[in-house]
């Protein structure tokens, strides 16, 4: 029990009659217009989570080699002692 093409058609022609070609054109691009704005801020979006990302990981890789001074000296220390 779905709608039938003929009762598309019926409806189209009621929406026409009632709000006219031009005004319906007019909705049509703004609500293109918008779901194209809402696509570009989503992929905007996704590019700077991957960009934040990628510096975290950069950062976590300049981490991982850093030469802790204090730590050696103490083992050093612990050497000299034994």
């Amino acid at each position: 029990m779905g709608i039938s093409i003929w009762q598309l058609l019926i409806i189209l022609a009621i929406v026409l009659v009632l709000f006219g070609a031009k005004r319906l054109k007019n909705v049509g691009g703004d609500l293109g217009s918008a779901i194209k704005g809402f696509k570009k801020a989503v992929k905007d979006e996704d590019d700077k989570d991957k960009k934040e990302d990628n510096t975290q990981t950069l950062e976590k890789k300049d981490g991982e080699n850093v030469f802790d001074v204090a730590a050696e000296s103490k083992t050093d220390s612990k050497k000299d002692k034994a």
